[in-house]
């Protein structure tokens, strides 16, 4: 019984699935919500410059307001214009306030949910359903991963994006200004204990506060066991079965990198493992991070390993031999070699005409290798090259990151062109499968037709009836390719695995035939013969266009990681845009790149579409804007160019070139044609 009420756990009627899918379609909302929020923190919070301390200083607090509000509140009401300037200060905030509160206040209902939800299942409230048996199903494995995963997220993204001093602020004025300090029933106060500032900052060269962020991590209690469960999985698992989309050893850790990402944050809820359990470092180190240390955790946030491990001697000395430097080197020699090999191919895939039905159905591994090998190098180098991810005042990160770009022989330029022609490869790869996986069973069918009647009329020759030249009647071969005729009709669409087997078989057969019966000498005979196994040929071809390929091709070609490191790509240093202006063609590649990183959506958007949660909207809303402000970024230079070109065109054709007249003499027609303007224009 227990099996069977865990086949299907995201059933709607499975309340133990829908529970734990509800609150991972949360954590990505919340998270969505916390990023969009960060860009509209009002600066006065900041109290940065001169003017904001000696206006504001009065009416904006830290947490030291609750030691003694009566205090604070008298100083105020002693002075008249500050009551009507913190009035004023409450008109004009009060709603960002209020917005700012229900998100901190969301991402401690969540960890209260989730904590909830741990205790039901120990309890058995979910009949047949405990920690042990969820974790025992693929779907149920990957939510509980994942909302312990997007807990942490959270909290990393509320400290990189909105300080910690900012924060209480905030929390405090929200605190005076809204009702919540009068009604008895608000937990505004497990709120703040939450979000106090951790003393962490995101600016360049911020020495990083001592237990940080584990003890950060810690402020909820959250159960051991379901902590230590969930890195289990992650340790020993490929939770998403992602190794099947990447068959290569050397693409392994490519394959486990979303996992890799959470099995980082999930770490630091067990702090133990990175100080001291150097045996699961090194087992952690060895299949997740053996050729890689620059990761991406959310939606394109990186973390160096290297700066991030520093502090934890277990995990700083299981992550030594990734770092050495011959291994560094070994690495980006090996991409920067890779990347040369493959980019060629890209470009002899992407002539015109090559890319030709037969020739990709007889390719499928081909291509697909290709592929694999682009994303994976392409991924390596953004992640290894990026300036976020190497602060300029650490000495062994700026040598490491020096190696790298010695030996991959970096060039910005020429990695962005490898992206654009792998997103275009990509895109006709892909809409020429949907082409064909949408005619698939009309096209097979046709063929098996096809090649059944040529062998119906094959028999009737041998008939002797058919006035075909010079047959002999001969009854064997007429009952032989009669019954090749049936065999050719009964194969059967829907078992596609029988079906290839047997047309094999067919094939074969016919050869045989052919030999056999020295029917070399007759053309015409050879011509049916050879027809029918073409159409057989096509046959197992057409079997072979399945959905699968997609599949591979949409994980392989993930592009999240790069959200947020793919606009460096687009500053002024790197133009983007030179490369538009010299190059116009580029802007149909550009399309394609765009619709790339816009895949990158599915990962926030899945498990809130699986809940069929409201929050759809928002979040598809936000990140799509994000998108769009990137393409209106780099598109902008399209309009401009054109206009630069047809001020030129106009002008040469009003002041350079010269009107022919109707009647000209001969000898002065080289004057008129003005062959090198009308070439430029």
């Amino acid at each position: 019984a227990s099996s069977s009420t865990m086949v299907d756990f995201l059933a709607e009627n499975n309340l133990c699935g829908q529970a734990i899918l509800r609150i991972v379609s949360c954590g990505n909302a919340i998270i969505a919500e916390l990023l969009r929020l960060s860009e509209f923190i009002p600066g006065v919070f900041r109290l940065k410059d001169k003017a904001d301390q000696q206006k504001y200083g009065d009416i904006i607090f830290d947490f030291s307001y609750f030691k003694g509000p009566e205090t604070c509140e008298g100083k105020l009401e002693a002075k008249p214009e500050l009551l009507d300037l913190d009035e004023e200060f409450r008109e004009n905030n009060i709603e960002i306030l209020t917005r700012f509160y229900l998100a901190f206040q969301s991402v401690h209902k969540y960890i209260v949910d989730l904590n909830r939800y741990l205790d039901d299942l120990n309890e058995g409230i979910y009949i047949q359903q405990t920690l042990e048996t969820v974790l025992l199903n693929e779907d149920g494995k990957q939510l509980l991963c994942e909302a312990l995963y997007l807990y942490g997220v959270m909290l990393l993204v509320i400290d990189q994006k909105i300080e910690g001093e900012v924060r209480e602020r905030m929390l405090v004025s929200y605190y005076r200004y809204s009702a919540a300090r009068s009604s008895a029933d608000s937990n505004l106060d497990d709120v703040c204990k939450l979000l106090r500032s951790t003393g962490y900052s995101s600016q360049p060269g911020a020495k990083r506060p001592a237990n940080y962020p584990e003890s950060y991590f810690s402020r909820v209690p959250i159960s051991e066991t379901f902590i230590s469960m969930v890195i289990g999985r992650l340790r020993s698992d490929d939770i998403y079965n992602q190794v099947s989309a990447y068959p290569l050893p050397e693409h392994r850790s490519t394959a486990l990198a979303t996992q890799a990402a959470m099995l980082y944050v999930i770490l630091y809820f067990d702090p133990s493992i990175l100080h001291t359990q150097q045996a699961k470092m090194r087992e952690i180190v060895d299949k997740y991070f053996p050729d890689n240390w620059v990761i991406s955790i959310y939606m394109g946030i990186t973390v160096n390993l290297a700066e991030a491990w520093e502090p934890y001697k277990a995990a700083k000395t299981a992550l030594n031999y990734t770092l050495d430097l011959s291994n560094v080197k070994e690495q980006a020699s090996r991409y920067a070699a890779v990347t040369e090999r493959v980019h060629t191919q890209v470009q002899q895939f992407l002539k015109e005409g090559c890319l030709r039905e037969e020739l990709v159905l007889d390719n499928i591994p081909k291509l697909l290798n290709c592929l694999r090998d682009c994303n994976v190098a392409i991924r390596w180098l953004m992640l290894h090259t990026a300036d976020t991810t190497c602060d300029p005042n650490n000495k062994r990160l700026r040598q490491i990151k020096d190696q790298i770009l010695t030996d991959s022989r970096y060039n910005s330029r020429i990695l962005f062109q490898l992206l654009l022609d792998t997103a275009q490869f990509e895109f006709i790869l892909k809409e020429m499968f949907k082409q064909m996986l949408s005619e698939k069973q009309a096209k097979w069918e046709n063929y098996k037709k096809e090649g059944s009647e040529r062998m119906t009329e094959l028999a009737d020759v041998f008939s002797g009836v058919k006035p075909l030249t010079r047959v002999e009647k001969n009854e064997n071969l007429q009952a032989w390719f009669r019954e090749i005729s049936k065999q050719i009709m009964s194969l059967n669409y829907d078992d596609s695995t029988a079906a290839g087997r047997k047309t094999v078989q067919l094939i074969q057969a016919l050869e045989e035939v052919q030999e056999f019966h020295q029917l070399e000498s007759n053309l015409q005979v050879c011509q049916f013969l050879a027809d029918t196994r073409k159409f057989l040929h096509q046959m197992i071809r057409t079997i072979n266009i399945k959905e699968e390929v997609l599949i591979t091709m949409q994980i392989v070609g993930d592009l999240s990681y790069a959200w947020q490191l793919i606009d460096r790509y687009v500053s002024r240093t790197f133009s983007l845009q030179s490369s538009i202006r010299v190059s116009p063609s580029m802007v149909t590649k550009l399309r394609a790149t765009f619709l790339k990183l816009a895949s990158a959506l599915d990962l926030p958007l899945l498990r809130i579409n699986q809940a069929n949660s409201p929050d759809l909207l928002s979040v598809s809303q936000y990140y799509s804007g994000e998108l769009v402000s990137y393409v209106r970024k780099v598109l902008q230079i399209i309009p401009e160019s054109m206009f630069t070109s047809l001020l030129k065109i106009i002008k040469l054709q009003t002041h350079d070139i010269i009107e022919v007249p109707t009647r000209l003499d001969k000898d002065k027609l080289r004057d008129y044609a003005q062959l090198g303007p009308r070439y430029e224009v």
